[in-house]
């Protein structure tokens, strides 16, 4: 059985981000990020791992979304495979 955990993102919304977007429209796209930092919360965490039960492969993949004044202004890393 696979086991999948984290932010699990449909194929073609992480490519919908545009630098500028506000938070809300952001979380309207993604969904719910799995961490803000508390000490830095212009910081998005969304991340993704699994492990196949065929193989026991693991795949972890994370993006980083940076906010100023409200707007994203930096995108790092991808949850999309490949």
């Amino acid at each position: 059985m696979d086991i999948p955990q984290g932010n699990r993102l449909d194929d073609g919304l992480e490519q919908q981000l545009e630098i500028g977007m506000s938070r809300g429209q952001v979380e309207f796209l993604l969904g719910s990020p799995a961490i803000i930092d508390l000490y830095r919360p212009d910081y998005w965490y969304y991340y993704y791992y699994l492990k196949t039960g065929d193989d026991g492969k693991i795949v972890k993949r994370q993006l980083k979304l940076t906010f100023s004044n409200d707007l994203l202004s930096k995108i790092e890393g991808s949850l999309s495979p490949g």
